[in-house]
């Protein structure tokens, strides 16, 4: 039986900014994290401490950290939303520790091509700096998330085995993270293909513990969502209006827009905790500061309006 709850992490402020020209201040991306958690946002992906020669739109991180936390020391912010940061290496996990963050995420590839373009290292070498932050993380007391991306298919070499994403999917759950988001990076994933990759993974890893990350490229996102969901994933990566995608990924467009999932959702009957109107209200104050319109359906038109009104 399928939970009526579907939980949704928020991704707007770091897959989604990371892609931005527009290189937003460490205050613009607090007043953003602020919002998103007024409207009920309870996992937020705050950025990441990457280098910022690679990614400059992640610089600051450690501050928008800080700030955000004395936001919620001071009751300013719910203290039930929890962030997260993506970290490449163990110099980032340790940059994210004198932070004071409780979670970090990391990332793998299931295409060599893209894993060098994304992380300059092959798959192999992925997984051995991975090693070291597991450990560090674990002495620490800090929950490590995981990323596969091109679980779908690649920029550079096109389908991806679905034998290859299982297997690296097994082996990234034995490392120890306690959540693994399936990331279908350029947008690529049709139902059919949601349907057979999930029931795979779903023998090697439990489904509680998986997570999609849909791009919505080729406007198939909604669909994917809603076939995962009907095998029993309930844990979502979304960002409001739809901003981001990857700077490594040729052709990948935004993320799935939160209000366009939660529109659909809610339209089910499935509860998410986020309230749509306010997540409506964030989007036209971010498409301001980040310079042009944002791709999200719900986010350009709204909801229908009662009867009699205009």
């Amino acid at each position: 039986m399928k939970k009526s709850s579907v939980v949704i992490v928020e991704m707007g402020l770091r897959d989604g900014l990371q892609n931005e020209k527009t290189v937003l201040d460490a205050d613009t991306r607090v007043e953003f994290a602020k919002r998103l958690i007024d409207a009920g946002t309870k996992r937020v992906e705050i950025g990441s401490f990457v280098s910022p020669t690679w990614v400059p739109q992640m610089a600051g991180t450690a501050d928008v950290l800080a700030k955000t936390f004395a936001l919620q020391k001071v009751g300013k912010l719910s203290k039930k939303a929890e962030l997260s940061v993506l970290v490449p290496n163990e110099r980032g996990l340790q940059d994210a520790i004198q932070s004071g963050v409780k979670e970090v995420a990391i990332f793998a590839a299931c295409s060599e091509s893209f894993s060098k373009k994304n992380i300059n290292c092959s798959i192999e070498e992925s997984f051995q700096r991975f090693a070291p932050v597991m450990a560090l993380a674990k002495k620490h007391k800090i929950k490590v998330r995981g990323y596969l991306s091109t679980c779908f298919g690649c920029p550079f070499e096109g389908k991806v085995s679905e034998a290859k994403v299982v297997k690296l999917a097994q082996r990234m759950h034995k490392l120890g993270v306690y959540e693994l988001s399936i990331g279908d990076t350029i947008g690529v994933a049709d139902v059919g293909q949601v349907r057979s990759l999930f029931k795979k993974l779903k023998k090697v890893v439990p489904a509680k513990k998986l997570a999609g990350h849909f791009h919505d490229t080729r406007g198939q996102a909604l669909a994917n969502i809603l076939a995962a969901y009907d095998l029993g994933i309930t844990v979502f990566d979304t960002s409001l209006g739809g901003l981001g995608g990857c700077p490594y990924a040729p052709g990948a467009t935004g993320n799935v827009a939160t209000e366009d999932v939660v529109y659909m959702l809610h339209g089910m009957g499935v509860k998410t905790g986020l309230n749509l109107d306010k997540l409506l209200e964030i989007n036209p104050w971010i498409a301001e500061k980040i310079q042009h319109p944002l791709p999200s359906k719900v986010g350009k038109v709204g909801r229908l309006k009662p009867l009699g009104k205009v």
